[in-house]
C-alpha cells in the first residue's frame, strides 16, 4: 500500500450502471469501459444522474484497491457527456 498523498488522477470513458452483487464490495456505481470495469465513489456528484449513459469521468484512484481481483476504484470529481 502506498504512502502519502500521492494518488494517481485517471479519467475513463464508459457507461455509468448502479452497483449490484458483486464479488467486491466497495463502490456505488461501475463504469464499463471497452475492455475495462471501474468500481466508482463520489462525494461531491450524484452519479444516479448519469446511470445508463456514455460518458467520460476524471477523478482519482483510491489507494489500497482493488482488492481481491475487484475492479480499479475510483473517488470521480468530473463527469462528462
Amino acid at each position: 500500500m502506498k504512502n502519502g498523498g500521492n494518488s494517481t488522477t485517471v479519467s475513463a470513458s464508459g457507461t455509468i450502471e448502479k452497483l449490484g452483487m458483486t464479488t467486491f464490495q466497495y463502490g456505488t456505481h461501475l463504469l464499463k469501459a471497452d475492455n475495462k470495469t471501474y468500481a466508482l465513489k463520489s462525494a461531491s456528484i450524484n452519479l444516479d444522474t448519469y446511470l445508463d449513459k456514455k460518458v467520460t469521468i476524471k477523478g482519482k484512484k483510491v489507494s489500497g484497491y482493488p482488492l481481491e481481483g475487484g475492479p480499479e476504484f475510483i473517488d470521480v470529481t468530473l463527469v462528462k457527456f
